[in-house]
């Protein structure tokens, strides 16, 4: 029998799990309809709706799979498959909470004019198109400055999480158990990972709390995220941060046993994620692992084809349809990169791919 002190600190864990999870879905889903009201219906006044390709949206299964997410999150973390989040340990400060309110109704307010006026390309520059990829010089989401800067970086996970309606680190997690089984066996002393495309740092912090002796890569095309991840990921010294595109790393030949990839497929062109692929196979050591995190594609839960559908409608995603068709297995497989496994977590899928 479970000893009597064991069970108290468990329920007592799951009570804060859950109390926090509830808060932030509140905190989170108000935000959602509060940007929701201020962008508007999908078409303009005066515009004919589009036609739909899929039928109408299951919203009975939608909430049903968006409360499977958290209970498969606490699940994870009662096995001990990953830790309590530190949000979760140390929640933000009032001050904190309120600069992110105000700052994501304001730029919400100019997001919505943006997708008014189509306006997706205002940091499309003649310096920038000579350091920078053309796909990359556009404001996905209709966000302020795109990529390009730290106040963006600085806004970008409260955008992330406000979209998901809180559900967006308890989706990412769930790569969490992938990387567990490709580091078994190894010696994390001497393991490296790569996180590519990795943003403002939020998943590689999760991977550290977990494996804080893992040798960890950050590479991001911009520096202002990259600037944020460094800020984020601080408390660790063993992180190398590394400025560069996706399709031309830099780095070595076989130089990682885990590559994850993180909401970054679907923001790439067709024939760049083709790039990306064969990157990632020169990266990774002979029996290494991808673990890809990204949306869910068409099919995967035929009660929301029409939530992807209408995606790319809302904000300006112009690589999110074709992404959401693409043959996953096939692209990496081309690649030499043969899919193992993958886990549907709500609105995002996690793929597992060796080489």
């Amino acid at each position: 029998m479970e000893p009597l002190n064991s069970v108290i600190a468990t329920g007592a864990k799951r009570f804060a799990y859950g109390a926090t999870q509830a808060a932030r879905v509140l905190w989170y889903t108000g935000h959602y309809m509060a940007g929701r009201r201020m962008v508007g219906p999908l078409t303009e006044p005066g515009e004919a709706p589009y036609a739909d390709e899929f039928g109408p949206l299951d919203r009975v299964r939608l909430k049903t799979a968006f409360r499977e997410i958290f209970k498969t999150d606490w699940k994870n973390i009662e096995a001990g498959r990953y830790k309590l989040p530190a949000e979760m340990r140390q929640p933000p400060s009032p001050l904190k909470l309120w600069r992110q309110s105000r700052d994501y109704l304001r730029d919400a307010r100019k997001v919505a004019r943006r997708k008014h006026q189509r306006g997706h390309s205002e940091v499309l520059t003649p310096a920038r198109q000579e350091k920078y990829p053309r796909y990359f010089l556009q404001n996905f989401h209709y966000q302020t400055d795109g990529w390009m800067t730290a106040g963006s970086a600085d806004r970008y996970d409260m955008q992330v999480e406000t979209l998901f309606t809180g559900s967006a680190g308890a989706m990412r997690r769930q790569a969490l158990p992938a990387i567990r089984k490709a580091l078994a066996g190894e010696d994390i002393a001497t393991a490296r990972l790569l996180d590519l495309g990795c943003g403002a740092g939020r998943f590689l912090a999760e991977v550290k709390e977990n494996w804080p002796a893992l040798d960890a890569t950050a590479l991001d095309l911009s520096p202002a995220y990259l600037g944020k991840a460094r800020t984020n990921l601080g408390r660790w010294k063993d992180i190398t941060y590394v400025e560069a595109n996706a399709e031309a790393t830099g780095l070595p030949d076989a130089s990682f046993d885990v590559i994850t990839a993180i909401y970054l497929f679907h923001e790439l062109p067709p024939a760049v994620r083709k790039i990306v692929a064969k990157e990632i196979s020169r990266l990774l050591k002979p029996g290494g692992t991808l673990v890809q995190v990204d949306t869910i594609q068409y099919g995967d839960e035929p009660g929301f084809d029409i939530l992807l559908e209408n995606f790319p409608r809302g904000f300006h995603e112009p690589y999110y349809d074709s992404y959401c068709r693409a043959e996953l297995k096939d692209l990496f497989a081309d690649a030499g990169v043969i899919h193992a496994d993958e886990t549907i977590a709500f609105l995002s899928k996690i793929s597992v791919f060796r080489k």
